[in-house]
């Protein structure tokens, strides 16, 4: 192709740029594609090398940007994204969506007050117990109380937590309770 047949699709180009990319937008059913395509046709024309003369630029440059568009869904089809790999051997994503991570860090910052209005000792013995699976013989011994004691301030700082959060406490010790039974919710 000659200097002056490149500078007249260059030309063209710029000058119809918003016709081919309407057209294009048309003919292929999306923005982002003819918009890829027009971009990747302005970079090829420098290296095209028509048969003949070209008596139509619009039509040469518009043919250029389809076949352009055509190959590139079709490298795109061969392959495959992470999320449809994943979801066709199985893998569903845990991560949270952004509507559950912010519902989660207000509630571990409504935990951390409610853990801030403790009592140091039950803030400690819940920790211990429930964090650190510290049995509560030994935090008992630990600080210098009787057990009872330790599940005495537990129960409370569990319900005070409880409360503050708009929760039920969650049994995790004693005697297996039938279900449905008032005595087990307020067990600890």
């Amino acid at each position: 192709m000659s200097n002056s047949s490149r500078e007249a699709l260059r030309k063209f180009f710029v000058l119809g740029y918003d016709e081919l990319r309407t057209r294009l937008i048309r003919r292929l059913g999306s923005v982002e594609l003819a918009s890829d395509a027009l971009h990747d046709t302005w970079l090829r024309i420098d290296n095209a090398r028509p048969a003949g003369i070209v008596l139509s630029p619009k039509h040469y440059l518009l043919q250029m940007a389809s076949n352009t568009a055509l190959k590139r869904r079709s490298t795109e089809k061969r392959f495959v994204t992470l999320t449809d790999a994943k979801m066709a051997i199985g893998l569903v994503d845990d991560a949270p969506d952004p509507e559950r991570a912010a519902i989660a860090r207000s509630e571990v910052e409504a935990l951390a007050r409610a853990l801030a209005e403790l009592t140091p000792r039950r803030r400690d013995i819940l920790l211990s117990s429930r964090l650190k699976c510290i049995p509560l013989w030994a935090i008992a011994e630990r600080l210098g109380i009787s057990q009872r004691l330790v599940e005495i301030e537990l129960k409370h700082a569990l319900a005070h937590c409880a409360l503050r959060l708009k929760r039920k406490v969650i049994k995790r010790f004693g005697p297996k309770l039938s279900e449905g039974s008032e005595a087990e919710q307020d067990q600890i």
